[in-house]
């Protein structure tokens, strides 16, 4: 036997032998004498070529008996369709069981209202409700058709009409959800290779709104300049292509998430100098900015011109619903035949148009509302000024007033919690509602949590007063060692 292996070994080494001194195994390439690589490698890629032509999976020879295919079936498990909810999702906001107004029930209970955007105090005002009635009357409830499809009604052309008049603008365009405004209006204009500036602290509407027009998108610190400038230099300097694109600036007048208000006049001078077009949210500002409610160009005395589209949802000061973008005849015109929300939505309900339009009516005569606004709004922040471990991160001249940590719980989670508790205990304490601002899991927002105040012009300064002081006790309590 060890005669014969031996055999077998000098007959693989003289062939191995021949096969690496054959004349196609001692090939030179630029020089270099690869030896017998050509041979091993020519065998390689044979091997490689089989493989490939083999299939991956050979079916049984057999097919699958029924309790074969009962047990596959028993064994498979699918994705979930949502995911595993956590503590955090099964938060319930408290239930008003009244109208939203400066005063509203919980369980019974009357208490101060600081969570809703009432802020000229119009919610159950007696002419809305006429108004509203005397629609209901005439138009029904509802549309029951998106406007370019015998849903438009006049009372929609009037009200888009009234809002370009009170606003200074050529037109508007009226759409039936406040939400839908801003993500139907930017994909309209800003396509796929466009460029979006936006600020990092721009509410969840504007963020889907920027996500659905699959634009490149950057961010710039929040109403921080500096940053803009800096991010508009990047984008363009250099770059020969950001001259052919669209270019835009994304920003809110008022701030939702941090209630600080918009430097429009430098944003106006940043966007002239580097050739961008202006999107501007007036939500929180129209009414109540200004001398008289037309928002923040009023307030920062800017022409309206200067801003290409302008967009607002009707669910705050007017206390109504649905939302508007005005701006040039030519941004209006193209979003009645581009924009989803607008052509494929059921138009705004009459009722709800009769009381924008209405609205504005009793702001226009009633200027004093405003002031009666301010006031209150300086009221609170005095009351407010040195509570503990908390600090007014908003602008004083904005209706939201907002509060976060001096110092974080180190995460986001822990910040909510601190907030919440704070909140829940001048509820159930001193029958104060407030706000935290919980954010929901498709929220990208990665400003600091605090609570929000919504300031009214229906508050009353014992109102405002037994706010501030309730939450300055309980913030004493909660937040004892954290300054």
């Amino acid at each position: 036997m060890a005669s014969i292996a031996m055999d077998m070994l000098k007959a693989a080494s003289d062939w191995l032998t021949f096969v690496f001194d054959a004349p196609f195994a001692r090939a030179v390439v630029f020089g270099v004498n690869i030896g017998g690589h050509l041979f091993v490698e020519g065998l390689l890629i044979v091997v490689i070529v089989f493989l490939l032509s083999q299939k991956s999976y050979k079916p049984p020879k057999r097919p699958l008996t029924k309790k074969e295919i009962d047990e596959l079936c028993d064994e498979w498990v699918p994705e979930p369709l949502i995911p595993k909810m956590t503590d955090e999702m099964r938060y319930e906001p408290p239930i008003l069981e009244s109208a939203a107004g400066s005063h509203t029930l919980i369980n019974g209970t009357e208490v101060i209202n600081f969570a809703s955007a009432n802020y000229l105090g119009l919610v159950g005002h007696g002419k809305l409700l006429e108004a509203c009635t005397e629609s209901l009357e005439k138009y029904g409830a509802g549309s029951c058709g998106p406007r370019g499809f015998y849903g438009t009604i006049d009372v929609h052309l009037d009200c888009e009409a009234r809002i370009a008049k009170f606003l200074g603008t050529p037109d508007s365009i009226l759409y039936s959800y406040g939400l839908s405004t801003m993500f139907s209006a930017i994909p309209a204009f800003c396509k796929k290779g466009d460029v979006i500036v936006a600020d990092e602290g721009v509410h969840w509407a504007i963020q889907n709104g920027l996500q659905l027009s699959r634009s490149t998108v950057v961010y710039f610190k929040h109403n921080d300049m500096e940053s803009l400038r800096d991010m508009l230099e990047k984008v363009t300097k250099g770059n020969k292509r950001a001259e052919k694109l669209r270019r835009y600036i994304v920003v809110e007048a008022v701030y939702q998430n941090s209630g600080q208000i918009a430097p429009l006049d430098e944003i106006i001078r940043l966007k002239e100098n580097y050739r961008f077009r202006v999107l501007l949210d007036e939500s929180n500002s129209m009414g109540v900015l200004g001398s008289s409610g037309r928002g923040l160009t009023e307030y920062c005395k800017v022409p309206v011109g200067k801003i290409d589209i302008i967009t607002a949802a009707m669910g705050h000061a007017l206390a109504t619903e649905g939302g508007v973008c005005t701006g040039s005849a030519r941004v209006i015109d193209h979003q009645r035949l581009s924009s989803s929300g607008y052509v494929f939505s059921a138009s705004l309900p009459p009722y709800l148009t009769s009381a924008a339009i209405t609205a504005i009516d009793i702001l226009e005569e009633n200027l004093d509302l405003i002031m009666k606004l301010k006031k209150n709004i300086g009221t609170l922040c005095r009351g407010l000024s040195d509570i503990q471990g908390l600090e007014i991160a908003s602008d004083l001249a904005s209706p939201i007033v907002f509060l976060r940590l001096k110092k974080s719980t180190g995460s986001l989670k822990g910040d909510l919690q601190v907030l919440e508790d704070i909140a829940q205990h001048v509820l159930k304490e001193d029958s104060v509602l407030v706000a935290t601002s919980r954010r929901s899991t498709l929220d990208k927002c990665k400003l600091p949590v605090g609570i929000r105040l919504f300031v009214s012009a229906a508050h009353t300064e014992d109102d405002l007063m037994k706010a501030g002081e309730s939450l300055k006790r309980v913030a004493a309590l909660a937040l004892n060692g954290h300054d």
